[in-house]
């Protein structure tokens, strides 16, 4: 099972936010959300819940019960806004029947292979989660400068491999529930919490496809990546 966070505003988004959530923004002639179920659906998954808020019936009547996309769709409403970890509190009813889950920013475009998230809960029996991590990407370009002033070389937007970033991906068990909020985001609540009682981990990928689409400019930047994948991911 795979849950989507689906209902934040998308203020950065906007104009395109105005009418349609985040998750239907076009990237490359298709709304981000139907890039990750098809993603998805090639590492096998098969049933999705989406956690809709902000211009839910956009949502809904876009996607559906997911048999256009061969999958099975449901739906978990936030009334009013809960945050990040509160969304997925919510969705406890329904979570708390599976052994493993997958969480997802709805808002992230990836080609990384989420089973390894899970092989390493397998691996390790103490976790009740387990994070996506990527090498920090640069949003600059990078001097290579030698003897303090010579410019020996140029890299444009290297990726930072000392510093690791949250991927926006998630593998959890239900025993994860029990840190999330009724109201608030999984990165102040829920994940601190798990790290000081030792339960989180972390898998590293590299040399994967990634981007987070928060900006006009991300926009642009994911649609010219596709493109160069052959439109695939």
């Amino acid at each position: 099972m795979a849950v989507i966070l689906a209902g934040g505003f998308g203020k950065r988004l906007r104009p395109y936010t105005e009418e349609i959530p985040k998750p239907l923004v076009s990237v490359a002639e298709k709304p981000i959300l139907e890039w990750q179920i098809e993603w998805l659906k090639r590492y096998g998954f098969n049933e999705f819940v989406l956690l809709v808020g902000y211009r839910k019936e956009r949502i809904i009547e876009h996607i559906g019960s997911g048999g256009r996309l061969g999958v099975k769709v449901t739906y978990v409403v936030e009334d009013e806004p809960l945050g990040t970890g509160g969304a997925i509190k919510n969705a406890e009813h329904i979570l708390s029947k599976t052994s493993r889950f997958l969480v997802l920013n709805g808002d992230i475009l990836t080609n990384l292979n989420p089973m390894l998230l899970f092989k390493q809960l397998d691996e390790h029996p103490e976790l009740v989660a387990s994070i996506a991590t990527i090498p920090l990407p640069s949003p600059y370009g990078v001097l290579q400068i030698k003897d303090d002033y010579k410019v020996i070389g140029f890299i444009e937007k290297p990726r930072i491999e000392d510093y690791w970033i949250n991927a926006g991906v998630y593998a959890m068990t239900p025993e994860a529930l029990k840190y999330f909020p009724e109201k608030g985001d999984l990165e102040r609540t829920a994940f601190p919490a798990m790290a000081k009682d030792g339960v989180l981990g972390a898998v590293k990928y590299t040399d994967i496809f990634w981007k987070a689409v928060d900006t006009y400019k991300d926009l642009e930047e994911a649609t010219k990546s596709i493109i160069k994948l052959g439109g695939k991911l």
